[in-house]
Order: C-alpha cells, then structure tokens, then sequence
C-alpha cells in the first residue's frame, strides 16, 4: 500500500492526476477506511476534470490562469471535507503550480510593460508556491520594476520578501499595497506567516470578505505591523489629500457603504498623521484628523492614540 500511495504522488506532482486515481483505485479495493487514500483518490477526481478543462484552452497565459483560478475553486471544495492531508496538498500544489508556471513561461515576452509585469507577477506567484522563495522574489522585484502602483504586484512582492526572512522590506511593502487598493488583494495566495497572523487578527474581530481586506492596514498599524514607513513624493501627497476628500465626502452619501468607507478613511488618516509627523507640520493639523477619527471610531482612536 505504501508503494502505491508514492507512486500515485510522484505521478501527481508530474501533473498526471488520472495515471495516479489508475494506481490508487486497486489499493482502496484493500483499504476502505484509509482516509489519505480517499482524500487522494478525491483530488485526482477533482483535478482530472480541472486539468482536461486547461488544455482545451490554446492561449497559455489563459491556460495559467485558469490552474490558477482551479487552485482556487479545489481550496473551496476542500472544505466541504473533514481531514486534509499535507502530503497530498504537497504533491497536488507542485503539480498544479509546475503546469501552471510551464504555461507563463512559454508566453512570448511582451513589450508591453504592464503585461510583462503580470506575467512575472505569475511566474513569481508559482515559484513561491512550489517553495522557490528567493525565485519567486527575483521575479515579483522585477514585476515591481515594471509596474510599481499595482496593489497585487506590491502585496505578493512583499509576501516573498517576508518568507526570504527580510521583514522590514516586507512591512513596507505590505502597508504599501493595502495603501494603493486594498480590494484587489487576494488574501488567499498569501502564505507568509507575518501577513496570516494579521489577517486571522482581524477576522477574530469580526471582519469578512471586502471589510476585512479595508480593515486589514488599519489592524497593521495598531498591531505594530505595517509601522515601517516611507516619506511621500509631493505628487503622492496631494493625491492623499485628495483621496481623503473624496472619502469624506463619500461618507455623507445616504447609501454610503461605511463598512468599507469607515476602514479605508481611517487608514487615509493614518498615512496623513504620518505626513504631518514627518514633515513637522504644525501640531494642530494632527490634533485635527485625530478628532476626525475618534467620531468615526473611539475604540480605534483609543488604540492609536496608546
């Protein structure tokens, strides 16, 4: 039995779900009740079909991205399960990912650089899954190089800059991307402890879905996570001027959503406060967004003002 549970995981991580349920049906004739067999046999059925659907599709950056967007959809069918297995999830995410990462490699390089730039940010995205950190950081920085005002781009950068052990790159570029547009963040690809811990900080609050993504850098500055900072270029300060109009103009609106507005104001504030730190503004511009965020939330005002 042992022989052909290691078979069936080498074939696998080779990306060949259906020659590994082959080699898995006979064993389970033996054992019924043996769970990671079952749990095994279950994600090759999920992934035959998976699979069969990506190579249908002859564009490979829509082929990748569709592994990608499988992995996903096979995360959410694992929760109608009881026990996971890692060795399964193992060999099962180096098989995925490998394919995935053979098709964005196959693409031609694009001389447009916003292409180019989602292209590594792929790339990177299935190095870091199959374990190759430094790889995938090599290529999320060049990403970065290309197109440095993309909310994901910046959040998987700092991700691996995170698992490479390099915190302080990673707390700047975490605040950063939640700072630039925090909804298009995608918390599930995410796999360095120092953002995890975050997120299920916040979610023991209370927060789900597009709330907690907002309420997620606010947490980071109280928590003492998103505390390293940059200065602001001049063009970005005006532009958090603005934003924060906006917002709060946006808050006066009757059909307002404040379970997103409430968050993202308060993470306006924050940066601003930090401007007018930085720059040795005079004490009363502080004193004055303070006020505006202990209407908004005393409790989170009493925890910044500690």
């Amino acid at each position: 039995m042992a022989d052909e549970i290691l078979q069936a995981y080498n074939l696998i991580r080779s990306g060949n779900p259906s020659e590994a349920k082959s080699v898995l049906e006979p064993a389970l004739v033996y054992e019924l009740d043996n769970g990671e067999t079952l749990f095994a046999m279950n994600c090759c059925n999920f992934w035959i079909d998976a699979i069969k659907r990506a190579e249908e599709i002859d564009d490979f950056f829509e082929r990748g991205e569709t592994y990608i967007n499988e992995w996903k959809s096979f995360l959410v069918f694992l929760k109608r399960g009881k026990k996971i297995f890692e060795r399964t999830m193992f060999a099962v995410r180096t098989g995925v990912f490998t394919l995935a990462l053979d098709c964005y490699n196959r693409i031609a390089i694009e001389k447009n650089s916003a292409q180019k730039a989602e292209v590594q940010r792929k790339i990177g995205l299935c190095y870091k899954k199959l374990g190759e950190f430094e790889m995938a950081r090599n290529c999320l920085a060049e990403a970065l190089s290309l197109k440095n005002d993309s909310a994901p781009i910046i959040a998987e950068a700092a991700d691996c800059y995170a698992l490479c052990s390099e915190e302080r790159q990673a707390k700047v570029l975490f605040r950063e991307a939640f700072f630039v547009d925090a909804q298009k963040i995608d918390l599930e690809f995410l796999d360095s402890e120092l953002i995890k811990c975050l997120v299920r900080n916040v979610m023991e609050k209370g927060f789900s879905d597009t709330a907690l993504l907002e309420w997620i850098p606010v947490y980071g500055q109280l928590f003492g996570i998103f505390t390293v900072k940059r200065r602001l270029k001049p063009q970005e300060i005006a532009r958090l001027k603005g934003d924060v109009y906006a917002a709060e103009n946006a808050m006066k609106a009757p059909s307002c959503q404040t379970e997103l507005l409430t968050p993202r104001l308060i993470n306006l504030y924050f940066w601003l406060i930090d401007y007018y730190v930085s720059a040795k503004e005079d004490i009363k511009k502080t004193n004055e967004i303070l006020t505006r965020i202990k209407i908004l939330d005393t409790e989170i005002y009493e925890m910044y003002v500690k």
